[in-house]
């Protein structure tokens, strides 16, 4: 690893102008630097100064030790990772049992797997928006974080199978091509971010079809899947392989969070100063609640309307990607068993504790009343009970990312929210 500055990055020379240099440490630290990747749910969300420490005078510059927070932080993201390799274990053993008798049961236990296996993963988005392996660039001694192909959305489902009005879509139909796992990721968001043809999504879409009901999901019929046509052939080997990629993905995630392995992540992440890692702590932690939950996920789809724009939309299960995700969120700040970031403020600004606290309270309250089916809500008028929940979700969510970023600047750390 090369040791470089780099002040910012994606959000550009605005943002910078309004944090003056002077208010930074200028010492160079070691970064795997480089901006993080695109394609991701909400795409641009999360810009990582790799410089996060404030250069504040001695009086005003806390004085605390966040070693054993920070340790805790790690072990937390590598269980996350090895139960969300686990989850999708068990989604490609349930895809196998579709492929070996495709039938409504199998089809029905293969959906029940993918909606499982889906929320560790959403408990672990904690860690993007900083450049970890999750999302950040390669480096010479780490390739590229496989989110943007993990979990691209939204996604334009004419790229991957048919669709109403296109009965030979998509590269189930396009019989020129080998259905391998190198053609899927050559093809993938090629010409648009939205043709997308690997990740968590693409297999949502091939596990359920098209949504194009207000008060259900998808309805894909188990027959697509019985052997003997070119189609059927094709999208059985395609929804295969899209499941080993996940598990491959995600192995490797756990991989880099592993402390038994010699060249992990991890080993960079508890050698940084600490200002340095709490910085990535609460940037992807404050960025997912402030930015990725309330703008991109919530603000954007009632703003339209359209459940096109609604996250796992195929599956109706988009609830629960908030329901899990805040979770994750928690567990980034109070660890586990309280031994994250939130006892290391208390002692230090009780008052801040106290009001982040019931921030939490006010997001996950918020979170709980989301109503289910999310497109019940999409669908609503301006002034309905269900729209005014989900407006009052994204109020909480960026107060929320608000308040972690005053946590930061408590503990002598630059934290930046996009858009809040």
């Amino acid at each position: 690893m090369t040791p470089r500055l780099k002040l910012w990055t994606r959000l550009g020379t605005c943002l910078a102008s309004a944090v003056p240099i002077a208010a930074m440490a200028l010492s160079p630290v070691a970064s795997e630097g480089g901006e993080g990747g695109e394609g991701g749910e909400g795409g641009e969300a999360g810009s990582a100064p790799s410089q996060y420490r404030l250069l504040l005078d001695a009086a005003s510059d806390p004085q605390y030790s966040a070693a054993s927070s920070l340790q805790d932080y790690a072990q937390g993201a590598h269980d996350t990772y090895l139960e969300s390799a686990a989850q999708a274990r068990q989604l490609r053993a349930a895809i196998q049992t579709l492929l070996d008798a495709p039938g409504q049961d199998s089809l029905d236990s293969a959906r029940r797997a993918w909606i499982t296996a889906r929320q560790p993963y959403l408990r672990s988005e904690a860690f993007r928006y900083y450049d970890g392996p999750i999302d950040g660039p390669a480096t010479a001694g780490r390739q590229a974080g496989p989110e943007p192909r993990l979990n691209a959305w939204p996604l334009n489902e004419a790229v991957i199978d048919y669709v109403s009005g296109d009965a030979d879509a998509g590269l189930v139909h396009a019989y020129d091509l080998p259905i391998t796992r190198q053609t899927i990721l050559a093809q993938d968001q090629v010409s648009d971010e939205a043709d997308v043809t690997t990740g968590w999504h693409a297999i949502e879409f091939l596990l359920w079809g098209q949504d194009q009901r207000a008060d259900g999901p998808g309805n894909r019929p188990h027959t697509d899947y019985v052997a003997g046509t070119p189609a059927t052939d094709r999208r059985r080997a395609y929804l295969a392989l899209l499941a080993e990629q996940v598990v491959a993905d995600l192995d490797w995630l756990a991989e880099q969070w592993d402390p038994a392995r010699a060249d992990a992540y991890v080993h960079f992440f508890l050698a940084l100063e600490q200002h340095e890692a709490i910085g990535r702590v609460l940037t992807g932690a404050a960025n997912l609640a402030g930015h990725e939950l309330a703008t991109e996920r919530l603000a954007v789809s009632l703003d339209s309307g359209s459940q096109e724009d609604e996250q796992s939309c195929f599956s109706d299960s988009t609830r629960q990607d908030f329901v899990h995700a805040l979770e994750g969120i928690r567990l980034a700040w109070y660890g586990r068993d309280g031994k994250g970031l939130a006892s290391v403020l208390k002692p230090l600004r009780p008052a801040l504790a106290a009001d982040i606290d019931a921030r939490f309270a006010k997001a996950q309250a918020a979170v709980d009343a989301l109503p289910q089916p999310f497109d019940r809500m999409l669908a609503s008028a301006p002034d309905s009970a269900d729209r005014a929940a989900g407006e009052a979700a994204v109020e909480a969510l960026q107060s929320l990312g608000a308040g972690l970023r005053d946590a930061g600047n408590a503990l002598g750390v630059l934290v930046i929210v996009s858009g809040v």
